[in-house]
């Protein structure tokens, strides 16, 4: 489905004339109506590095917004976690560490062991979680973007576009406002050591309050950033930079030109149609530290899961049991058969539960099919897509990520327990 109208809309008019030769693809985009301001290769193939962590961390605040995890929860490192390659903060197998540290680890050292630490600990398999990502792409409406890991580690396979990558940005920010302070955090201390932010805007360039940066031989330097002054607000991304240097000096310079096209007032709130986990059109983004707020709250007691669970309880922090998330087909109307071991990706289809003129309702709807019915909703994210119907904003209540076959299974099923549904493709 798309999600942000503004960047999907035809750039006839926006063209290459003037592109900028220190980088591969660019994108401009003004925050506050989505109009794309420049565009250079903005849907040309390219591998995102580390920018694939923002899509690691927009999974891991849905689970935070839903109870899953704490800011505090521990999380159990893996063999397979330990051994990525640097960046990372050489975590050792079987110790743990806390999710807010996971954050603060992503966000500033680009640490790809703490990345594989979430996806294990979400997808009990980082491969499983690679297919969360990419279907979470899909619901935003990043349309040429598959992920194959959580890390941005090389993989032939895991592609993205700048037009994606602001998509993303534009979401994080929007759909978790009460996280996304984490990005302007410019030092972290662990263990007796302090991690500067990799992004050195955050340090030189005014009003830049995050997002990410990449690099591998492959992508080449890479960066997500957000500008904000006032009322006008900027996201820009640019791909394939040759240095880090030359990286931000292509992103200044654009941010400078286009400084004044930008417009001046409160975000578009239209351009924004759905969001993951029932949340309605998000306000503008709080810029307090998020972390340290979150970590205040005291952490929703967990769903009890089903064993072997793709998520592992708030109480419980070890690794859930390998198990593909997606692409099981139903033995009977409440219990899943084994997983198809075949399966590469997730479906497109979604599983809509109800409709309604309040997100609370929505969301209410989400959270007790979800409770009714653990066994044949595991793994399927659930979220609201808006729509306007003689001039009321309606929410409807779905889960994503079935195949078209497995939809009506589980939508067949949900109807014997007297619960509706109905079974529909992605739009």
């Amino acid at each position: 489905m798309a999600v942000l109208i503004g960047l999907g809309a035809s750039l006839a008019n926006v063209g290459d004339a003037l592109a900028d030769k220190r980088v591969k693809a660019a994108i401009i985009v003004d925050a506050n109506n989505n109009n794309v301001l420049y565009s250079q290769s903005a849907d040309a193939p390219r591998s995102p590095a580390s920018l694939t962590k923002i899509m690691t961390l927009y999974v891991l605040f849905a689970y935070m917004r839903a109870g899953r995890f704490s800011p505090d929860t521990s999380l159990k490192v893996s063999k397979h976690a330990a051994s990525q390659a640097p960046t990372k903060l050489y975590l050792k197998p079987g110790e743990t560490i806390a999710v807010k540290d996971c954050i603060h680890a992503l966000v500033t050292k680009s640490a790809n062991d703490a990345a594989v630490v979430v996806a294990e600990n979400i997808g009990g398999t980082e491969e499983n979680f690679a297919r969360i990502m990419t279907q979470t792409a899909r619901n935003l409406g990043m349309k040429n973007t598959t992920y194959r890991n959580a890390s941005g580690l090389p993989n032939d396979q895991q592609l993205t576009s700048a037009r994606d990558q602001a998509i993303l940005a534009m979401h994080i920010m929007r759909d978790y406002p009460e996280y996304y302070g984490v990005f302007e955090t410019k030092y972290f201390d662990y263990k007796g050591r302090k991690y500067r932010n990799h992004n050195r805007l955050l340090f030189s360039y005014k009003g830049t309050n995050g997002i990410k940066t990449g690099y591998t031989r492959a992508s080449g330097f890479n960066l997500t950033a957000s500008v904000e002054r006032g009322d006008k607000h900027l996201v820009g991304v640019v791909l394939g930079g040759a240095s880090s240097a030359s990286r931000n000096a292509a992103m200044v310079s654009l941010f400078d030109q286009y400084w004044s096209k930008a417009t001046s007032g409160k975000p578009k709130s239209t351009g924004l149609i759905a969001s993951l986990l029932g949340a309605p059109t998000p306000p503008r983004p709080s810029r307090k530290p998020a972390i340290a707020v979150a970590s205040a709250v005291p952490a929703p007691a967990a769903p009890q899961a089903p064993a072997p669970a793709p998520l592992p309880a708030v109480a419980q922090p070890a690794l859930a049991q390998p198990r593909p998330i997606v692409q099981a087909s139903l033995a009977s109307p409440s219990r899943l058969s084994a997983p198809n071991a075949t399966a590469t990706t997730m479906g497109n289809y979604h599983v809509q539960v109800g409709s309604y003129t309040s997100p609370a309702d929505a969301q209410n709807r989400l959270g007790m099919v979800r409770q009714r019915a653990p066994e044949l909703l595991d793994g399927h994210l659930p979220f609201t897509a808006t729509f306007m119907k003689n001039n009321t904003e309606w929410y409807r209540a779905r889960f994503a990520g079935f195949s078209k076959s497995d939809a009506r299974n589980t939508c067949e099923a949900l109807k014997r327990m007297s619960l509706d549904c109905i079974a529909l493709a992605a739009e």
